[in-house]
């Protein structure tokens, strides 16, 4: 007698409260979901699904999945486009695997924007603020109050698997958090996905470790404890400062021969006086070959050495998820990865969907903010509104 064992596969989302973990054994369609604490709570349900043997619901074209526009990312841009089309009176859902401005939720917990609230404000709606340059939790805030305000239709938590149809007639699949699947119906299409949730890797050995992180959130967790931080720009600056001030021990990685020149000018003397007293290492011109549990080792102009560590930053930069938009068709040039679109109109390649925010640039993601992304909105808007009445 064979038995057969069944393969058992796993895999895990993050969440504000935890990660939750989801296992599926074998082929079948049954399930179970628990969480795991790792730095967040436990009070996410346990959920079953219903096996293969009874029958599956029917996926329904309810009016609620039908509108004229859909919008790809909840985030300003993607805000601002939604407002834009609803001003110009189209039905208009947004669909993002986050929460609203899901990018800015992940932005370290006490971080300051480089910029004045004016110039984040979408919708014609004033952002007020008593500080010369907003916070992350007043921008919260902000864009929360403004979704609420146009009653805009944003479906949280709902990742965008496949995107499909032509022109006038586009169908769109997306999966909840517990395994639920929706299918849409739109006329237009409106892409702005952003680039922040997907880090530029390393590619290096022990890249992989849990102590590795790609975003910076609060100092706390590495007071007395020996940091690598990798990157030379804003992000790295800025998490180094504030890892030494509340007492790390910070060393600092750079490939290039200094600080990069895009470091703000107000920052930029910060880290250079502290590295100049000795009090953030710092190696330049030097790169990380290998992450182990309790050391990193580098390659510098004076040679390999290793070092003690305990946790490393890399903050390499962020980019588009590439090949999602090239699952739709949309054309990207061979050199900057810049979707093929309208200068004007922000259409691409493909008829009917259009491209918003920092994905236009690329690569090039250091020439498309908040600041100007949001008036992408208003160029698609206009299109749509010639084309839909």
């Amino acid at each position: 007698m064979v038995h057969r064992v069944p393969c058992i596969s796993v895999a895990a989302e993050s969440y504000p409260n935890g990660l939750l973990l989801h296992a599926r054994i074998g082929n079948s369609r049954q399930q179970f979901t628990s969480t795991l604490t790792f730095l967040g709570k436990t009070d996410l349900p346990t959920t079953k699904q219903i096996p293969d043997t009874l029958p599956k619901p029917q996926l329904e074209s309810r009016p609620d999945m039908r509108s004229d526009v859909i919008v790809l990312g909840a985030g300003p841009t993607g805000l601002a486009c939604a407002i834009e089309a609803q001003k110009a009176g189209l039905k208009v859902i947004c669909v993002d695997k986050g929460c609203v401005v899901n990018s800015i939720f992940h932005y370290p917990a006490n971080m300051i924007f480089f910029t004045t609230p004016e110039l984040l404000e979408i919708g014609d709606i004033p952002f007020s603020t008593a500080n010369p340059k907003p916070n992350r939790l007043e921008a919260l805030e902000y864009y929360r109050k403004v979704a609420e305000h146009y009653k805009l239709d944003v479906r949280q938590y709902q990742r965008v698997e496949t995107v499909t149809g032509e022109d006038n007639n586009f169908h769109i699949t997306s999966c909840d958090r517990l395994g639920r699947v929706y299918d849409y119906t739109c006329r237009k299409v409106v892409v702005a996905t952003g680039y922040y949730d997907r880090a530029n890797l390393l590619r290096i050995p022990g890249e992989d470790l849990l102590k590795v992180f790609h975003y910076y959130r609060e100092p706390h967790p590495y007071f007395d404890n020996d940091v690598l931080i990798i990157g030379g720009k804003n992000s790295a600056a800025i998490s180094a400062l504030d890892l030494w001030r509340h007492g790390a021990r910070v060393t600092l990685v750079h490939r290039g021969p200094k600080m990069h020149s895009h470091v703000k000018y107000w920052i930029l003397p910060d880290i250079e006086n502290r590295i100049k007293n000795g009090e953030i290492a710092a190696y330049f011109n030097s790169t990380v070959r290998e992450i182990a549990p309790d050391h990193v080792v580098l390659e510098t102009p004076e040679g390999e050495i290793r070092i003690k560590n305990d946790f490393v930053f890399a903050l390499t930069g962020y980019h588009p998820d590439y090949e999602f938009l090239r699952s739709m068709g949309i054309e990207l040039s061979s050199e900057q990865c810049r979707p093929v679109c309208d200068p004007v109109t922000l259409e691409s390649n493909v008829p009917g969907v259009y491209v918003a925010g920092v994905i236009v640039a690329g690569s090039r993601t250091n020439e498309i903010f908040i600041e100007n992304g949001r008036f992408h909105g208003q160029q698609i808007a206009a299109d749509l509104k010639q084309k839909l009445g």
